[in-house]
């Protein structure tokens, strides 16, 4: 009989807010597969916890995630640990469960501590809706991407959360900035669970002020505040408005939509009438 995956959240700060399903669940687990050993062994014995560890990180999690998927099979339970946090949140386990799921093995959850979920309750920023991108490319490992996802991110209406270490923080902040502008609202959430938690709610330009006067210290969470829907509202409509009516016509044609649907999609974007458009498109191709 096949052995459970257990994913298992860890604190992100203060050790108090392990979970007592954690706590007993790693404690009978046959193996545990941490992202750094060396930082988990200090978690471990603060609670007593004898059992074994391996690494599983972001360099052998193909290869590695095999090797424990056959353990599963065979019959053993595991445990998964992150550094800190919720596995397989921008973070390797998300490998292991895909490669234990499509081999039939039970995985299962028990949830805790999220630095994504915690900064977004604290920011003061809307949570009905919110995107996660996690760490944006850095410079040198894909400018590209960086500079596709920043372009994304100028239309998300959602509050967007992004983690950033301590020596990128400026740069992002600057990128940030002049993709959606120095007046949006920004909430930097460091520390957080600790002693000296500290919450910087402000916009993007008063934060790269800040950050020319001081250097930013310890992990950062960025709650940015997402586009008005509104705003982008005007700037469709500003830009339907510069187009002739015929191109605009032309534009729903070349993807196939019929011309009566054209007409009427036509109409909704500028604020006029069907007829409106109707009379003034039949002139042109009379």
């Amino acid at each position: 009989m096949a052995g459970t995956l257990y994913v298992c959240a860890t604190p992100i700060g203060n050790l108090e807010d392990i979970t007592f399903r954690v706590l007993e669940t790693l404690k009978r687990v046959d193996l545990i597969a941490a992202e750094d050993t060396r930082n988990s062994i200090h978690l471990l014995n603060h609670f007593e916890i004898k059992t074994p560890m391996t690494a599983y990180h972001e360099y052998n999690k193909y290869d590695k995630a095999k090797s424990l998927v056959q353990m599963l099979l065979d019959g053993k339970d595991i445990a998964i640990i992150t550094d800190a946090g919720t596995p397989c949140i921008s973070d390797p386990g998300e490998e292991l469960v895909r490669q234990a799921a499509e081999a039939g093995i039970t995985v299962t959850s028990l949830p805790g501590p999220a630095a994504c979920i915690t900064a977004l309750t604290i920011s003061a920023l809307p949570t009905r809706r919110f995107a996660f991108e996690a760490f944006l490319p850095t410079e040198k490992a894909g400018k590209k991407e960086r500079a596709r996802i920043l372009e994304e991110l100028k239309s998300e209406t959602r509050t967007m959360i992004v983690y950033e270490a301590p020596h990128h923080l400026k740069e992002t902040l600057a990128d940030l900035a002049s993709s959606l502008g120095a007046d949006r609202r920004i909430s930097l959430c460091r520390e957080l669970t600790k002693k000296h938690e500290e919450v910087i709610r402000t916009t993007l330009g008063d934060a790269i002020a800040k950050y020319e006067a001081e250097e930013p210290r310890g992990e950062y969470v960025l709650v940015i505040e997402g586009k008005d829907p509104a705003a982008i509202q005007a700037e469709t409509e500003a830009s339907w408005n510069e187009m002739t009516l015929a191109d605009h016509m032309q534009h729903y044609l070349d993807q196939g939509m019929p011309e009566k649907d054209a007409m009427k999609q036509v109409a909704k974007d500028r604020g006029i009438s069907k007829r409106d458009v109707y009379q003034q498109w039949k002139v042109k191709n009379s």
